[in-house]
């Protein structure tokens, strides 16, 4: 008798995890506020319902903000798109010391708004500094996670780099110069480096001239502090701690549906995002017309087409 309850128990067990473990998300309501992670305070945002999975977005830097993802708020209509400020930056708290400024503490920061949004899974969205933190993620907590969009990747700083030495050899042989002096001499305050990240960023960051008022809030709202100490001066000079960051050879793990998607003459170059994509199994890769790195800045409609019919794709 006691071996029989005990065996019902048993099972009665078993069966209320297994319904536990098939919970759908926490019903997400649309509006912004504030997440507690260690650190301090980081602002969130959901736009749209509906029962669709949600689509988490990580943005780039390390130390900017969310602003310029403002245009992929279009893909609320089909789902919950979720945009949050990362720490140290933006609307969240921007005092942030060096023992934060790490990648495993970024991943934490989104391990804990997922907890405290209630997501038991989602589509994962990185861009630039984003594609990083998005698969350190994967990595850690590859369960959460329906499948993955890298936009703009930077999984391997040393082919980054490589690919920005070609893309300054094409500027003019001055700015060149100055670029090459600057390095040599550490001085990456003068006038004449700073106009040649300008002359960079306006023809493979974002192309679309004037900037709006998404990507003035970017810069206006970016820690440089945070952007120094673990990227560099610049896009094209990688000096920080992320320096030797290379993930290309865990590309074949990923078990998940994976898109990648680049701008045509984005500094993540093409040619090197279609390595990435051939060492991921089953992804797929798009390439944004007429745009540089932002992609969401210089064509959205595009960049937004692409990214809905693969989610459309997938089986929600």
């Amino acid at each position: 008798m006691k071996n029989t309850r005990y065996f019902i128990y048993t099972v009665i067990g078993l069966i209320s995890i297994f319904i536990l473990g098939c919970q759908p998300n926490s019903k997400l309501t649309q509006g912004e506020g504030f997440i507690d992670v260690t650190g301090g305070k980081v602002w969130y945002k959901i736009v749209g319902e509906g029962d669709n999975t949600p689509l988490l977005l990580l943005h780039g830097g390390p130390g900017f903000t969310s602003y310029y993802l403002n245009p992929m708020a279009d893909l609320a209509k089909d789902r919950p798109v979720i945009f949050f400020d990362q720490l140290g930056c933006g609307r969240s708290d921007r005092e942030i010391d060096t023992t934060l400024m790490t990648v495993e503490a970024y991943v934490e920061q989104v391990e804990q708004l997922r907890k405290t949004l209630g997501l038991k899974e989602f589509y994962l969205y990185g861009h630039s500094w984003g594609t990083m933190l998005g698969i350190d993620y994967y990595l850690s907590y590859p369960d959460h996670v329906k499948a993955m969009i890298f936009a703009s990747p930077a999984l391997s700083v040393s082919k980054w780099s490589k690919d920005a030495d070609v893309l300054v050899s094409t500027l003019p042989d001055s700015i060149q110069t100055d670029i090459k002096t600057s390095v040599e001499n550490n001085t990456f305050d003068t006038p004449s480096y700073e106009h040649a990240i300008t002359v960079f960023y306006q023809r493979y960051v974002a192309r679309k001239l004037p900037w709006d008022a998404n990507m003035d809030s970017t810069f206006a709202g970016a820690n440089l502090n945070v952007y120094n100490y673990m990227w560099g001066p610049s896009e094209f000079t990688a000096t920080g701690t992320l320096k030797n960051y290379e993930r290309a050879d865990k590309l074949p793990e990923i078990k998940v549906p994976t898109l990648y998607v680049c701008g045509e003459y984005d500094e993540a170059r093409p040619e090197t995002v279609q390595y990435f994509q051939s060492l991921t199994p089953g992804s797929k890769m798009a390439v944004i017309e007429d745009a540089a790195h932002v992609t969401m800045h210089d064509n959205p409609e595009q960049n937004n087409m692409v990214i809905e019919g693969f989610l459309k794709g997938l089986k929600e």
